[in-house]
């Protein structure tokens, strides 16, 4: 596979990863939006009340982590693959001699063409090291020395 083609499965990755949080958090919103409608007064008194409070706290939590979801979606529409000169940014693949990184949304590890590639944060510890640096440049990550052997 060439770079650019390595790049568009990484970032076609991150979008899945997107869309599959987006409609399991979109579930629990439906669900409990049902749960409530379904819940009526009964003689259950406390029981009744506990158990919409519960659902009001599922619900919460809920929408806090569908904020955290487009937020990152935002951070996603930003990512350029087409950029590829330069140091490290929002959409560059860093090869390291520790590990090969996509700077993109904390997804984790994905594999593409028999490798694996950690998609990454710009905010995370290594993401902040990276950003901005060059070819042959090092960075200092806990105990290690980093070498950027490549940038795509």
């Amino acid at each position: 596979m060439t770079h650019s083609e390595i790049k568009e499965e990484l970032l076609k990755a991150c979008k899945e990863h997107l869309m599959q949080r987006r409609d399991v958090v979109q579930q629990i919103l439906d669900n409990v939006a049902t749960s409530l409608r379904e819940e009526t007064k009964s003689t259950a008194g406390d029981k009744h009340e506990t158990g919409r409070a519960m659902l009001q706290l599922e619900r919460e939590n809920a929408g806090k982590q569908l904020a955290a979801i487009e937020k990152l979606e935002q951070i996603f529409l930003r990512i350029k693959l087409d950029l590829s000169e330069g140091p490290v940014h929002l959409g560059s693949v860093v090869v390291t001699s520790q590990a090969s990184y996509f700077i993109s949304i904390p997804v984790g590890a994905i594999k593409v063409d028999g490798r694996t590639f950690y998609a990454i944060g710009i905010g995370s510890p290594i993401g902040q090291l990276l950003m901005g640096k060059r070819e042959g440049d090092e960075v200092r990550f806990r105990e290690s020395v980093i070498k950027i052997t490549t940038i795509y």
